[in-house]
């Protein structure tokens, strides 16, 4: 980062418990999550859950800036559709992701480009890039 860079906002969570029945809360009281592994009977979500809907919440707002750029409106009915994947491999865990992007209604040309620099200016896209394999699919 440059000596430029500001500090837009800091997220601040506490979490004791890990995955098994374990608890989520942040600083301001607005997330208050109970944790449970990925496929288990327990009542709570998961971190590859919240990471799926972070990703795809920022990354919408992505696509609205690229599409602001263009001087253009995203659908009413945009989506993303964030696929996480909990990976073992040879004894070791590793993240997959796919982002499944709806714009219809958008010229598919158009669409894509909107897609594409929003993969490379979403904060969450470049934190994972180089780390973990990706699919970006327009549906």
């Amino acid at each position: 980062m440059t000596q430029a860079a500001q500090t837009l906002y800091t997220a601040r969570t506490h979490t004791s418990g890990g995955r098994e029945d374990g608890t989520s809360r942040s600083s301001d009281g607005r997330l208050d999550v109970r944790l449970s592994p990925p496929g288990g009977a327990g009542i709570g979500t998961n971190p590859e859950q919240l990471f799926a809907a972070g990703w795809s919440a920022c990354f919408e707002g992505a696509m609205e800036k690229a599409a602001r750029k263009r001087k253009i409106e995203l659908p009413r009915k945009s989506a993303i559709d964030a696929e996480i994947d909990l990976v073992l491999d040879e004894g070791a865990y590793s993240l997959r992701a796919r982002l499944n992007v709806s714009l219809p209604g958008l010229d598919p040309e158009i669409a894509r480009g909107i897609v594409d620099e929003a993969h490379q200016t979403c904060p969450y896209s470049k934190a994972v890039r180089g780390n973990i394999d990706v699919t970006v699919a327009l549906i």
